[in-house]
């Protein structure tokens, strides 16, 4: 905890570029958050390794997701931004964790079932620990909160679980964080399948932070309104999902309430709805693509910011590994 402030913790895997749907789901809330915790933001460049990758390709998109972050407004001065590779911490937690993590425990995990279909060829030890390393990622900080989507939610429980063990144990030595709901961000979808979430897998219909407006607005012109002849601009996620997507996005990049676009719009179709949404989108990522690639164009600077941040994580960090490293008898170096 520093100047009295809780601690919150999260971290993003550099495995793609981040989309619309990242920025105005979690992202967004982001800088809100720096200002009332004492916020620690990683790259988890680790956790990529379960599936293989092109090491020069992985370099860059982790310095731009690390340019990204600061693009979106999270101020290197205000929160600890670091590459979680640099703090050789994690991993060495990790491994003791191991040690008290049931096997049973990570065979049930979700995500293990969903990649081991996925990557059938590749069904490594590693994406079976996965867990582990996340749990070690947030207990080596002692945070009071970690913020959860769905898909996450069963990786911090099963953190909590490790900790309460240990700690069940060897006494008190992790703090038990909290799942961190935070305020309700946009959910957006496909936009050429408004029934999926959109997804890098699927470029046609994913809108990424650092496309071209040209992309942008050809995306948007295409996207999937109805299967009907209504073309009528009406918020109804049951009955026209395409349309109800659009409005969630075009509500999240100008502030505007669902009831004052139905009126915009009114009379005027999707001919005219779709090109606003593009422009919408387009103003609202351009000043993030332009910083972003200022940012990437000055290496020294993105150098400072995640050596230092990888300093002041690696100082909080061996402090929790010393304890745990007592607590189970290893003889201090």
């Amino acid at each position: 905890m520093e100047n009295g402030k809780k601690v919150m913790l999260s971290g993003i895997q550099p495995s793609g570029e981040l989309h619309i749907g990242n920025y105005l789901g979690p992202l967004i809330h982001w800088p809100e958050m720096i200002e009332e915790y004492d916020c620690y933001f990683f790259l988890a460049d680790l956790h990529t390794l379960t599936v293989r990758q092109e090491p020069a390709e992985l370099r860059k998109r982790v310095l731009k997701l690390l340019a990204n972050y600061i693009a979106v407004g999270l101020d290197p001065e205000k929160c600890t931004l670091f590459i979680q590779s640099h703090v050789p911490a994690h991993s060495q937690l990790s491994w003791v964790l191991n040690c008290y993590t049931m096997f049973g425990e990570l065979s049930r995990m979700t995500q293990f079932k969903d990649k081991s279909a996925k990557h059938a060829d590749n069904i490594n030890a590693g994406l079976f620990t996965y867990p582990v390393l996340m749990a070690a990622d947030i207990l080596i900080y002692q945070p009071d909160f970690v913020p959860v989507g769905e898909d996450q939610r069963q990786h911090v429980e099963i953190c909590r679980d490790i900790a309460e063990r240990f700690n069940g144990i060897y006494g008190e030595t992790f703090k038990v964080p909290e799942p961190y709901i935070s305020k309700v961000g946009a959910r957006i979808m496909s936009l050429n399948q408004p029934e999926s979430k959109m997804s890098k897998s699927a470029p046609e219909g994913c809108v990424f932070l650092l496309d071209k407006p040209e992309d942008i607005m050809r995306k948007f012109k295409r996207a999937i309104t109805d299967s009907d002849t209504e073309n009528c601009v009406r918020y109804d996620p049951e009955h026209k999902p395409g349309v109800a997507n659009l409005m969630q996005i075009y509500g999240s990049a100008t502030g505007k309430t669902y009831e004052e676009i139905e009126r915009e719009f009114d009379g005027l179709g999707y001919g005219a709805f779709k090109p606003a949404v593009g422009e919408a989108v387009v103003e609202t990522l351009r000043p993030i693509r332009e910083e972003t690639e200022r940012l990437l164009a000055d290496k020294a600077y993105l150098e400072s910011v995640y050596r230092a941040g990888a300093e002041k994580a690696a100082y909080v960090a061996g402090k929790t590994l010393r304890k745990v490293y007592k607590k189970v008898g290893l003889v201090e170096r």
